[in-house]
């Protein structure tokens, strides 16, 4: 089986939202409570990370994860990247660098904004250890997991989703192409962007997705990438069966 954990299902000013006190974000309800989004796909053995978001240490603590095989990035926004830094954990216990796969402009933008780790630095510092590869389409394996990179568009920026057997993360995406739409059928399981209620530039929000999941019927589906617009119990209980809102922690097993 493939297992997915939804590390962190929170668009990029998480859930709670700095200095604000509506009734999502003052919520007792943990599935409220959104770190920025990633999640850790796991088979045979092997686990892979999708984005390394702010949050990274304490999500890793929180899910007892003690080994990465690898990081399949989406894009470089900051949501997605900032916790690059933290796999310094993983290389140490592990013993080795970490493969980081992205496309031409995610990997360019992981030199930039993390050069310190590409660079020679005096003995004794801290910096992660980054084999940066460029993703292999239309498909790779990796340590025994089927990896199909899928291009999407966010507003105007092209970016990266996944398909693993069948299932898909759809994280950060306004758009399919009909290239795309293709790829993403007879899915069991399709992880769809659904950011919020009112429309947005960039993003899906709740409306737009579940006309992508009635377009595209996978057996089931979960919407990540959330802001405090979306109560999890409230929201739910207007979605049709067989589509919820993930929140984090959530462990979903499904055929490979």
């Amino acid at each position: 089986m493939l297992k997915i954990t939804f590390l962190g299902t929170g668009t990029s000013h998480g859930v709670p939202v700095i200095g604000c006190d509506c009734p999502t974000c003052t919520s007792t309800d943990p599935r409220n409570h959104r770190t920025r989004c990633s999640i850790l796909v796991e088979q045979n053995g092997a686990s892979v990370l999708v984005d390394t978001s702010p949050e990274l240490r304490l999500q890793a603590i929180r899910a007892g994860l003690k080994r990465v095989d690898a990081v399949l990035f989406t894009h470089a926004h900051a949501d997605h990247v900032f916790g690059l830094d933290d796999v310094r954990r993983f290389n140490d216990l592990q013993g080795g660098a970490l493969p980081c796969y992205g496309d031409s402009t995610t990997l360019r933008e992981l030199r930039r904004i993390f050069r310190y780790a590409f660079v020679p630095t005096q003995v004794g510092g801290g910096k992660p250890r980054l084999e940066l590869r460029r993703l292999v389409r239309p498909s790779f394996n990796l340590h025994g997991l089927e990896v199909r990179p899928l291009r999407v568009m966010h507003g105007q920026l092209p970016i990266t989703a996944y398909r693993f057997g069948k299932s898909a993360y759809v994280t950060d995406a306004s758009f399919l192409p009909e290239e795309t739409v293709a790829q993403l059928q007879g899915l069991d399981l399709l992880i769809l962007d659904a950011l919020r209620r009112r429309p947005h530039a960039t993003h899906f929000n709740l409306e737009q997705a579940l006309e992508v999941v009635e377009r595209l019927a996978p057996r089931r589906a979960l919407f990540t990438h959330l802001c405090h617009d979306l109560e999890h119990e409230s929201t739910n209980a207007e979605l049709p069966d067989g589509i919820r809102l993930a929140y984090d922690g959530l462990v979903v097993e499904v055929a490979p």
